[in-house]
């Protein structure tokens, strides 16, 4: 018997494309001893939406259509499994959850046949219990059917390990090589759409497993020679440019500066300055981590650094720390560049998967997901057992092309697009309420969870039950009141003009430092001139 399921074509047309940020965390890196992985996906042409994906059982002969995640273009169809398992997000019923940048590699290297990147995420989180298995699903997959997309950095974890994975095609020849590091306890790591694994030990697979070729494709194809044990991933199949280092690494450096100050890790690397020394894999943070303190690590334009977006003067009078896309620009026959932080205009959803082996998988495992930009979104606790997410939420709840009042992605757009207009003084509106909603989740999820477990325990069902009719309700009162918050903006800021708390209209002008540019740079061209009178 031939059946087709076809749970891809669900997710193709929300792919993120080439422009992503991961954060990677272990238990001993956690202030309550969970993993972390925190995925930022971003693209101009990405809706943001929390998919979910239920358990199912097949039958002998089924099939599962593969489509491209990012195009939607059908690729194969190959044996399904007797058995998949749930899918809220990235994150399944056993808390495996996996997130991925893409660094594209050499250009060559990019195959026409096989598997997209974003179907072995997803085939791997129905068919996985650990992240072990869902490395061994992704790689023997590739290798079986091929791999269609470019390079690839995925973030791998469950309730014990986390992984980064790092994957690149084999252009003409079928399959792909690849290297997958666990992240030692204690430590974080992060990529951001360029390889990072470099050197790695060969002889160790409790803490490195790679492809039996990966080294020999590499001398194959000319882009390595020397000794095994001198060889580098990220050198031999994605050389960095000027671009991978500003636009890309800079993201890790960031992330790296701000969760361990104390190493005063230089910038020249991201600057471009060839003998400038690598960031490294992973670092270990200067204190435990809490998933407050990893959403604050999503929250960046590089402030305080040379590099802070709010400053130079594409930020304009009100400090907009955003710059409109292209990128790169042209001037006079030169080319330029805007600077690309963590948050940017272009999210279209983001989460901080958070782990917990000691709790049963229903609640221990949360998806702490937002959509939009991350400076100004609020994220919702959607924890790993609930049987369905709310419409406002969903795939089937909106879409890219038609905005809607009954979206959450459109309503959190709504409220972040008018707030650029005059972004310094509307920003602090914003995170007022961010820091009440996100701060009542936190405040609240111990009680919460020792409610599902005490339902737990007569039933697990009933603590499904009781956490999916929690994470809805606090995912629909999260859009009401961001929608009273849009409401007050425009209040608020009518017109240009400022209301103070009781009301009543002001006009604070521009901030004085907007006002020295202006003279500076037009002179007494605006100097009001006045008459004197005798």
């Amino acid at each position: 018997m031939r059946k087709t399921a076809s749970v891809f074509l669900l997710l193709v047309f929300f792919a993120p494309g080439f422009a992503c940020t991961n954060v990677l965390i272990t238990k001993g890196a956690t202030a309550d001893g969970s993993t972390m992985i925190a995925y930022v996906a971003d693209s101009h042409t990405l809706y943001g939406a929390l998919y979910f994906i239920p358990a199912q059982d097949h039958l002998p002969g089924e099939k599962v259509d593969i489509y491209e995640w990012d195009t939607g273009k059908y690729l194969m169809s190959i044996p399904q499994v007797p058995h998949t398992y749930q899918v809220v997000g990235f994150m399944n019923e056993f808390q495996v959850s996996i997130g991925e940048t893409t660094f594209g590699g050499r250009h060559e290297l990019r195959s026409k046949k096989g598997i997209d990147y974003g179907s072995l995420m997803f085939l791997a989180l129905q068919r996985a219990k650990t992240a072990r298995e869902a490395i061994k699903v992704m790689t023997s997959l590739a290798e079986k059917y091929g791999y269609y997309s470019e390079g690839e950095s995925f973030s791998v974890a469950d309730p014990r390990e986390v992984w980064i994975l790092e994957m690149v095609g084999k252009g003409k020849e079928k399959g792909a090589v690849w290297v997958a590091c666990r992240v030692p306890d204690g430590y974080i790591s992060a990529h951001a759409n360029q390889s990072r694994i470099r050197k790695f030990p060969l002889h160790d697979p409790e803490k490195c497993i790679y492809s039996k070729d990966v080294i020999s494709f590499a001398r194959k194809m000319g882009y390595f020679k020397g000794r095994d044990e001198d060889f580098s991933f990220a050198d031999a199949y994605a050389p960095v440019d000027f671009g991978a280092l500003r636009f890309c690494e800079a993201r890790v450096w960031d992330i790296f500066r701000r969760a361990a100050p104390s190493l005063h890790l230089p910038d020249d690397y991201i600057k471009g300055n060839p003998r400038a020394k690598p960031l490294p894999l992973w670092i270990k943070p200067d204190r435990k981590l809490t998933v407050r303190d990893v959403i604050q690590l999503l929250r960046s334009h590089f402030e305080g650094t040379d590099l802070d977006m709010a400053r130079d003067i594409g930020a304009g009078p009100f400090c907009l720390p955003y710059r409109w896309r292209p990128l790169v620009w042209k001037y006079k026959g030169k080319k330029y560049f805007n600077e690309r932080a963590i948050s940017t205009q272009q999210t279209g959803f983001s989460f901080v998967a958070q782990m917990r082996a000691w709790l049963p998988n229903p609640i221990g495992g949360v998806l702490w997901f937002g959509v939009d930009d991350t400076y100004s979104n609020v994220y919702v606790p959607f924890y790993a057992g609930i049987r369905s997410v709310p419409r406002a939420w969903s795939v089937e709840g909106g879409d890219f092309n038609h905005f809607s009042w009954d979206s959450a992605f459109w309503i959190f757009n709504f409220v972040a697009n008018y707030a650029y207009s005059r972004y310094c003084d509307m920003i602090k509106d914003i995170q007022k309420v961010q820091r009440e909603l996100e701060g009542s989740f936190f405040a609240s999820q111990r009680e919460v969870e020792n409610t599902a477990l005490a339902l737990y325990k007569q039933s697990p069902g009933l603590a499904r039950d009781y956490l999916t009719r929690y994470s809805h309700r606090q995912a629909e009162y999260v859009l009401r009141r961001w929608k009273k918050l849009g409401e007050f903006l425009i209040w608020k800021y009518l017109d240009g003009n400022v209301k103070d708390e009781f009301g009543r209209v002001t006009h604070p002008g521009y901030p004085r430092q907007w006002y020295e540019r202006i003279v500076k740079e037009t002179g007494d061209k605006f100097l009001y001139r006045e008459k004197k009178r005798h």
